[in-house]
């Protein structure tokens, strides 16, 4: 006699029903491997800040008797921010206004331009687009210190250098927050709200304003954000553009101060180095605190299509 042995229904799910109970109680995967690398970029990215502030609290002397990422006896932070304001007649403030000057001119102006460029590159057809689009691609992939000789050269012949026009000029260009506007106003900006505000009468500028700049927002602070970032931590360019001090950014200005200590004659003050190069990064960071609900709100636009 042959048995045939069935298996109790009840005892087995369905395959409907346990595809139905995994999707009821997901199982959470972690990942060993990503779990340390992720701890060990945190290291990365905070070491060097605590670094700084712990040595911005030191004395010139105590920078060279406590250990590097721990407090010396002296607590001196208040000092070193106040001498850095009052070091060498108040440079320091100048320092500071100029490089303020060229984000707010130069990082402001770009980021205008970009999405203005950008607005009318995803909304508008006209001959030479295609061209337009690869020369922008070209100029994204070209490094900028790739193009400070011949812009120097250019702004010599020109009689620009030495002066806040060569640093502002040339920060109102940038290929990759065209792109980056571009590519966003072409699905943040629906064609129907442009054609309901031309039927209405509007004009292109008072459409922009009024209506695609809004909508743009989380974009144009995106690129806001990049070219304030670039044109705050700029060197190269303002070193081989500027001789007098006086039009000097921050960068220039600590490098200048670093460098007093192997000159003949000249002071160390490192104390003072290291005090505003944190008082440098403090605005950076209060710009990325301030605007991060208009960056975030925008990471995830054009993500769901109705």
């Amino acid at each position: 006699m042959v048995t045939t042995a069935l298996a109790d229904p009840t005892t087995r799910p369905a395959a409907g029903d346990r595809t139905a109970a995994r999707r009821r109680s997901p199982r959470r995967r972690r990942s060993l491997t990503l779990t340390a690398l992720t701890g060990l970029m945190l290291v990365y990215t905070l070491l060097p800040l605590a670094w700084l502030l712990i040595n911005a609290t030191k004395t010139q002397d105590g920078l060279f008797r406590s250990f590097g990422l721990w407090f010396d006896r002296d607590f001196a932070l208040f000092g070193n921010v106040a001498d850095t304001f009052t070091y060498d007649d108040g440079v320091f403030t100048r320092w500071l206004l100029n490089t303020l000057l060229y984000v707010i001119v130069g990082a402001g102006g770009a980021t205008l331009l970009a999405a203005l460029a950008g607005y009318g590159l995803a909304k508008f057809d006209f001959l030479g687009k295609r061209a337009v689009f690869a020369l922008v691609i070209g100029a994204v992939a070209v490094p900028g210190t790739a193009l400070a000789v011949p812009i120097f050269l250019m702004f010599s012949n020109l009689g620009l250098t030495n002066t806040p026009w060569a640093i502002i000029v040339p920060s109102l260009v940038s290929p990759f927050g065209l792109y980056l506007m571009w590519t966003f106003a072409r699905d943040a900006v629906p064609d129907e709200m442009l054609e309901s505000a031309s039927v209405d009468g509007a004009g292109e500028l008072r459409t922009f304003f009024s209506i695609a700049a809004p909508l743009l927002a989380p974009g144009t602070v995106t690129v806001l954000l990049f070219n304030v970032v670039a044109t705050w931590n700029n060197y190269f360019l303002p070193l081989i553009m500027l001789k007098d001090p006086d039009w000097y950014p921050l960068t220039l200005g600590l490098n200048e101060w670093n460098q007093q200590a192997g000159t003949a004659g000249g002071e160390a003050v490192f104390n003072l180095v290291i005090t505003g190069s944190l008082l440098t990064i403090v605005p950076l960071i209060a710009a990325f605190l301030l605007l991060q609900r208009y960056w975030q709100s925008g990471l995830s636009a054009g993500s769901v299509k109705e």
